[in-house]
């Protein structure tokens, strides 16, 4: 007799609220070694975007030893690229801000005289902006370059975790084919996870790329000072998700408005504004397929959850780290999956699907060949 499938039952409150509590413990702990944890994370995130060189490399009949090689340096060049990015810039800022104390002390003196019309006397603006001048700004930021010494430890244990990860690769073809084998369920929902966060950290690299370099064209032409350093800005905040764009905005235009005019601070205001709607909320999206199968709130939440477990990493990872959990603790469970009727921007992902039929590969198959997923 055909047996009909039930539909989840919820769980009781008690349950829910253990599942709460054993959560809040989780990333607890997850707070105390964010240190070790973020850069592990991002890591493992690179590799997950480049992995499908190794794999490239491997179908070339490239020997793998040397794939493994090229796929670690693949992710050094990435590193690399970010650590240089961040140094130049915040070399470059720390050295052209003090040069516009005279334009801050004017913009200050205006803004009392603009406070005093509305009855805001000038000893309440000061208690309010006390401490906040270029000068101030630029000590914070060397301070910030000097503890760059204390990041060579942790990127030695980037190097060693990369190198670890890369020789470990020969080995994942196997290990997806034995958990493809014995635990369907839970492979098609961590491919679905690594397919998703490998075309996000791709297509929001290159929408990215696309809206930096109309920055900075538009303030160069507007003749903005630090005009490569704001578009470095505006790239890696295009992974910040809901207030990357403020972030990589505000700065850019206090320079304008410092450096040029009011004017010329509109303009980049504008310039800023119609970029990241028309190429990130209109054209990116429509390239970035399911690869966020969360809705706008949730994503939010995210950046608020993740970086205040894992600091600023926790911003830039905020998405993926939300989509393994929800690959991990919602999709792959039937008496979980009602959870998507909350949390993903496609409803219908809350039903229950069909079991996944097993793979018709023999036990004994010698060679499974290299993931794909």
């Amino acid at each position: 007799m055909e047996q009909t499938q039930r539909p989840p039952v919820m769980p009781s409150i008690a349950v829910i609220l253990l599942t709460v509590t054993a959560g809040i413990v989780v990333l607890f702990g997850m707070r105390q070694y964010a240190d070790i944890l973020g850069p592990l994370l991002l890591t493992v995130n690179l590799f997950i975007a480049a992995y499908p060189v190794y794999t490239w490399l491997v179908s070339l009949k490239v020997p793998r030893l040397l794939a493994q090689v090229v796929l670690a340096l693949t992710v050094f060049a990435i590193l690399a690229l970010f650590a240089y990015a961040l140094t130049w810039s915040f070399t470059a800022l720390v050295q052209e801000l003090p040069r516009y104390q005279p334009q801050f002390w004017k913009l200050y003196h205006e803004v009392v005289a603009l406070m005093a019309q509305l009855g805001i006397s000038e000893q309440q603006v000061v208690d309010q902006v006390k401490g906040v001048n270029p000068s101030s700004l630029a000590g914070l930021l060397s301070s910030a370059l000097g503890s760059v010494t204390n990041v060579v430890s942790l990127l030695a244990v980037i190097v060693v975790m990369v190198f670890m990860m890369a020789f470990d690769s020969e080995t994942f073809g196997d290990r997806n084919h034995l958990l493809r084998r014995h635990q369907p369920r839970v492979w098609h929902s961590i491919a679905d996870f690594i397919a998703g966060v490998r075309r996000y950290w791709v297509v929001t690299s290159i929408f990215g790329l696309i809206v930096a370099v109309i920055d900075v064209i538009a303030l160069e032409f507007l003749g903005v000072p630090l005009a490569m350093v704001w578009g470095i800005l505006s790239f890696i905040t295009n992974y910040i998700p809901n207030v990357g764009f403020v972030i990589g905005l505000v700065p850019p235009a206090i320079m304008a408005l410092l450096a040029n005019d009011p004017l010329t601070a509109l303009l980049v205001v504008i310039i800023y504004s119609v970029a990241n709607f028309v190429i990130q909320s209109i054209i990116q999206p429509k390239f970035n397929g399911d690869a966020v199968g969360i809705t706008a709130l949730v994503s939010f939440l995210s950046l608020l959850l993740w970086s205040s477990v894992l600091g600023a990493l926790g911003a830039l990872l905020a998405l993926p780290m939300t989509l393994l959990a929800k690959a991990v603790l919602v999709d792959h469970d039937p008496q979980m999956r009602w959870v998507n009727a909350f949390i993903s921007n496609e409803p219908a992902s809350a039903d229950p699907v069909p079991e996944p039929a097993q793979p018709e590969l023999p036990l004994d198959d010698p060679d499974p060949g290299p993931a794909t997923a």
